[in-house]
């Protein structure tokens, strides 16, 4: 089991906690994760243990010690992220925050190709697929008609994408029949981006890593451009974007990722928290910090968590601890079916509330989306008030929207063929 070795901490840091009033607040690992800005700096931060706090007051240590606003970027896992990030670092650092370039991977992506993309033969004002625009297109690249199959293309082509792969690698190393067909529709896919003058979102990072990796005056540009790169939730990246990041950094190597491969989760979406792992071996200058502190949680939730976790393979070894209450136990619970465990849920917030629990304080969460449904039929049956959260479709997404969208830029003179074809259809 790998272990990751602590920054060393004095009992006392009179030169970190006095060099910068926004430093206040911040406990000894943190003020290191903060201060330390001369090259590589993985910072291992546990589950509520400041993270976001981390960064936000990082790149405030940065401007203030002379780093134009322009120069850092803080690349976040989801547009939500980024968002929350900005409003934070906007009430640290006040109007300077909006220089800084806070955005997923992806929408660093967009920038780069529109700036760059050029000499892949992209025009700046190329569109960019949704998943059902380019289900539509493997259907057509692949002679059928069978939506489950070009969903299965799609899948296919999304993670060979996601592990820095054409059409002509896949193909190179498809281990049986079906890989082979797939590669082969994979290879029309392409052609018709080309022609078509558009990306899906997979190109939004293997496209800048080609662009890169095969362009010596680009990449020199995006390495000057950004003075430090700061990336959260760096459990969540996967090969392609951690080949991006060292393309963007150079041989300087000033960059902060910030993670905990105790919380990867996306592994079906082409994560690979063993990046975290390989970070020392590429980097051995690297400075490791860990976060212990929990400030979120009760010390029942921390005690049991860790239990469960140390049992996992292939990560670093760490203790969170906290200095929050024991509080309430927790529960497990199983039921004979989704009715009887819907009643118990619907009579338990019914008696919390009696209790004088606020509405605001009680959260059920639910593996999948389509798991919900007999449980908001119950809180609307028992008159409970509640609110959902991701589960209604982005409106423009919807085909009706979207269809409306495609006469509009019709109207306007555009004269992309998949707005033609909705408009035709």
């Amino acid at each position: 089991m790998p272990t990751l070795c602590p920054v060393s901490l004095p009992a006392v840091c009179p030169h970190l906690v006095s060099s910068s009033p926004m430093s206040a607040g911040l406990n000894l690992a943190q003020l290191q994760a903060v201060h330390y800005t001369d090259g590589p700096c993985l910072v291992l931060a546990g589950a509520g243990s400041g993270k976001t706090r981390v960064i936000t007051h990082k790149i405030a240590h940065m401007i203030d010690a002379g780093l134009p606003a322009k120069r850092i970027a803080a690349i976040t896992f989801t547009n939500k992220a980024a968002a929350e990030m900005r409003e934070r670092a906007k009430g640290l650092i006040g109007r300077a925050a909006k220089d800084v370039l806070i955005c997923t991977f992806h929408a660093l992506g967009v920038r780069m190709m529109r700036e760059d993309g050029k000499v892949l033969g992209l025009k700046p004002q190329f569109s960019i697929l949704d998943a059902d625009d380019v289900t539509g297109i493997l259907k057509d690249a692949g002679g059928s008609v069978d939506v489950a199959t070009a969903r299965q293309w799609q899948w296919a082509i999304s993670a060979w994408k996601n592990q820095g792969l054409n059409a002509a690698q896949a193909l190179a190393q498809a281990a049986d029949d079906n890989e082979r067909i797939t590669a082969t529709v994979m290879a029309h896919y392409e052609e018709r981006l080309t022609a078509y003058q558009s990306v899906d979102f997979d190109d939004l990072i293997s496209l800048p890593l080609k662009l890169l990796r095969e362009h010596p005056e680009v990449r020199a540009k995006w390495q000057q451009a950004l003075g430090h790169v700061l990336v959260d939730e760096y459990q969540d990246t996967n090969a392609t974007q951690y080949e991006v990041l060292k393309y963007l950094v150079g041989e300087r190597a000033h960059f902060t990722a910030v993670g905990d491969d105790d919380q990867s989760i996306y592994r079906f979406r082409g994560a690979r928290p063993e990046i975290m792992l390989q970070i020392p071996k590429d980097f051995p200058q690297l400075k490791q910090v860990i976060l212990k502190q929990n400030y979120r949680c009760t010390g029942e939730i921390v005690e049991k968590s860790q239990n469960v976790i140390r049992w996992n393979d292939a990560r670093y070894e760490k203790q969170l601890f906290t200095e929050n209450d024991k509080g309430k136990l927790i529960e497990i619970r199983t039921f004979e079916n989704e009715s009887e465990e819907t009643t118990w849920l619907l009579k338990q917030i019914q008696k919390d509330l009696a209790e004088g629990c606020p509405h605001k304080e009680i959260a059920i969460l639910f593996r999948t989306n389509h798991n919900c449904r007999m449980t908001v039929e119950r809180l609307m049956e028992y008159n409970i008030p509640f609110t959902m959260r991701d589960v209604l479709p982005n409106l423009y997404e919807h085909w009706l929207a979207k269809n409306m969208v495609a006469y509009m830029r019709l109207a306007m003179g555009g004269r992309e063929r998949k707005d033609f074809l909705a408009v035709m259809n």
